[in-house]
């Protein structure tokens, strides 16, 4: 379980620096930064945690990850004006951070003994919860629901790619870098090429 818990600190602090740079975009005072940093952080590993019955929760068995997004949101306080495009920043360190957390919500489920559907779910759930909290608090359109892009699809795809590749190779640093690539190469094709999921278009009723 060692490596899964390094996937999750570090998750948690790129997480915590998109959480802060969101803070920034709202204008937040220095608490604000600190509790959407560590909501972003956390969230997504909280409810993984709950939902599989893991007890204690990771950061209250270990409050480094707190310390971490506490000491990440403070930092982008105080340098946040020296990026060009916080937006940009902001979008990018999001789809590192996916793709580090999926590998730690598959890697943690497997080492548990859940089935491999949950695993995907828990994945997904590590990846994508965080964000959503962070962008439902300060009021944005949350980046996983953004009509189109690949977001869940490239963190189940990224869980997918955990799956298999332990399947063929057994459980180690190889099957947590295939997810980690896979989340990520899907999320920046989306980003930087438009790479898009068909949306639904309502039609008119025939006569």
């Amino acid at each position: 379980m060692i490596l899964p818990a390094l996937l999750d600190l570090a998750a948690v602090l790129v997480f915590a620096v998109t959480g802060a740079l969101v803070a920034a975009r709202a204008q937040l005072d220095p608490v604000g930064f600190v509790f959407v940093a560590c909501l972003t952080a956390v969230g997504g590993g909280t409810i993984r945690d709950l939902l599989l019955g893991r007890e204690p929760v990771f950061w209250i068995e270990d409050p480094l990850p707190v310390a971490v997004a506490g000491a990440a949101a403070t930092a982008v306080f105080f340098t946040h004006h020296l990026l060009a495009s916080r937006l940009m920043v902001l979008i990018w360190l999001d789809a590192i951070a996916l793709s580090i957390a999926v590998a730690a919500g598959v890697g943690v489920a497997h080492g548990l003994g859940h089935p491999v559907w949950v695993q995907l779910v828990m994945g997904v759930v590590t990846g994508c919860f965080g964000g959503l909290m962070r962008d439902v608090v300060v009021g944005e359109v949350p980046l996983v629901l953004r009509q189109g892009e690949l977001y869940v699809t490239a963190a189940l795809a990224g869980g997918l790619a955990a799956v298999l590749t332990r399947d063929l190779v057994g459980p180690g640093p190889l099957t947590q870098s295939a997810c980690v690539s896979m989340t990520f190469i899907l999320r920046a094709g989306s980003i930087r090429y438009g790479w898009r999921l068909p949306s639904f278009r309502a039609r008119p009723p025939k006569p």
